[in-house]
């Protein structure tokens, strides 16, 4: 068989079908204000109740809002995947490293946000990685960490940061040097294999699968090649129609046997470093190619009062773009300590999660710097893929934003300010980028190709897959996943 002939036939595999319009993860069901203050309370079991009368009965809920209210049932069910720690488990993980901690504290804590719980049904629940969070987010808890593990060794290579800002110089070096604004490249391999449950479908099923392939970005991300994917028939998502880069496979479910996709693939990233000087930067104009990414982005980008306030106090009467993108950098972070986040379809806005609880994980972080640049006339959008720092790797989040006249350059929020008294050097990720990354996506929560029929697991996001068959959503306790990765060539 042909691969333009195995193409055609899962193409027409899919058109036997029954496709349906899928619903966000954003959208909100009009009229059920009384459900969503359910779920928001913590009030489950309420609200799957008034749920399923409401699916049954309301004859006149639109084809949408039957969606969305689905949705919000499935949003619940992840949530308490999130939320499963006790009390108990957490008390003791804390006082492993703060033994005199206290009931006032706890609760001071929990007041604070910087121990994430919530109350599920009456029942009090803790998010998985609260307690270790606490020793990121809180201050004094954080302090007592670093002290406690001072006589820790220190990370081999990129993975240390001292490791890390060896490299930023030798880009630096590089770009000043080659005149050059990509530079240091980097060939990698990768191998990804997602692993589905035995009997997570029905046999004789269909298993569709979407595995993140890197998107070609001249200058940044090149030479991809792909190497072998299992099953062997494949369709890759095209470069420039999908923000959300994929390679699609299926397979039919046997009983009792686990199903294995795979993708392999080389890639060469180059570093990314352009010397932006503040005197020749300028606002931007009025222009059709950046008008949508100065704009809001319901529900992670909105300019809400209380960002417009925040915006204005970090910023004064500064107008230099580039001076002004200093600023909230570094007021993000200063004050949105990075945390292990809850999965993204469960938070209704990652921004605002990040200004209003003052943590987040990269992608929280992002979209809050990103909302705050777009206020401010500053065009930036959404980035993310894996980020290596050999010998450590891990799905990340980033970003881009736009100069005049330098154009779109990368920014990492999360790596935050370098210890350097060359500002060059400490805002390096303002506006340049190291050499270890692997991007999927140029946007947020785009379509997927061939389309996705159900929910995604993953609504912002596109960095582990996903799954489904005819009958629903995979979800990721349905399935495992594991990426090996290989430097080539520096």
């Amino acid at each position: 068989m042909t691969q333009r002939t195995a193409q055609c036939l899962l193409l027409i595999s899919l058109s036997l079908l029954t496709v349906i319009a899928c619903t966000p993860a954003s959208a909100q069901p009009s009229g059920s204000q009384d459900i969503l203050a359910m779920i928001e309370a913590g009030d489950f079991h309420k609200a799957d109740a008034a749920i399923a009368q409401k699916l049954a009965g309301d004859t006149a809920l639109s084809p949408t809002d039957r969606l969305a209210l689905a949705f919000e049932r499935d949003r619940m069910f992840r949530i308490r995947r999130d939320f499963t720690k006790t009390e108990s488990e957490v008390r003791t993980f804390v006082k492993k490293w703060i033994p005199e901690a206290t009931d006032g504290d706890f609760g001071r804590w929990e007041a604070s946000g910087a121990l994430e719980m919530m109350r599920i049904d009456g029942e009090k629940r803790y998010f998985n990685s609260a307690a270790r969070n606490l020793f990121r987010i809180d201050t004094a808890a954080r302090a007592v960490w670093r002290d406690k593990h001072r006589d820790a060794p220190e990370e081999p290579g990129l993975a240390s940061e001292k490791g890390l800002d060896r490299h930023i110089r030798d880009v630096m070096s590089e770009a000043a040097k080659s005149k050059q604004q990509f530079v240091k490249p980097v060939r990698l391999r990768v191998a990804y294999t997602l692993t589905v449950d035995a009997d997570a479908v029905p046999a004789g099923e269909i298993i569709r699968c979407w595995i993140p392939f890197p998107r070609e970005i001249p200058g940044r991300q090149e030479g991809i090649r792909m190497l072998a994917t299992e099953p062997q028939h494949n369709l890759i998502a095209d470069n420039e129609s999908y923000m959300q880069r994929t390679v699609y496979l299926e397979k039919t479910a046997v009983a009792s046997q686990k199903t294995v996709f795979s993708v392999e693939y080389e890639y060469t990233s180059h570093g990314v470093y352009v010397p932006v000087e503040a005197s020749r930067v300028r606002p931007v104009s009025a222009r059709p190619d950046l008008e949508p990414y100065l704009r809001e982005e319901p529900p992670h980008i909105q300019f809400t009062p209380a960002l417009r306030s925040l915006s204005a106090q970090i910023v004064g009467n500064e107008r230099n773009p580039l001076l002004i993108a200093r600023m909230l950098f570094a007021w993000v972070d200063s004050h949105v300590p990075w945390a292990s986040a809850r999965e993204y379809s469960t938070v209704r806005s990652l921004s605002d999660y990040a200004f209003t609880n003052r943590h987040g994980d990269c992608g929280m972080q992002t979209m809050l710097f990103v909302t705050l640049l777009r206020m401010n006339g500053i065009p930036a959008r959404w980035q993310s893929g894996w980020e290596f720092r050999p010998p450590s790797s891990s799905m990340h989040d980033w970003g881009m934003v736009y100069f005049e006249p330098y154009g779109w350059l990368p920014m990492d929020a999360t790596y935050g300010r370098r210890e350097s008294e060359d500002e060059a050097m400490k805002y390096f990720y303002v506006n340049g980028m190291d050499s270890y990354r692997l991007i999927f996506n140029d946007a947020v929560g785009t379509s997927f190709y061939p389309a996705k029929i159900h929910p995604r697991s993953e609504t912002v996001d596109s960095q582990r897959g996903e799954v489904e068959w005819r009958g629903g959503n995979l979800y990721f306790d349905r399935w495992d996943w594991d990426m090996e990765w290989k430097v080539l060539s520096e």
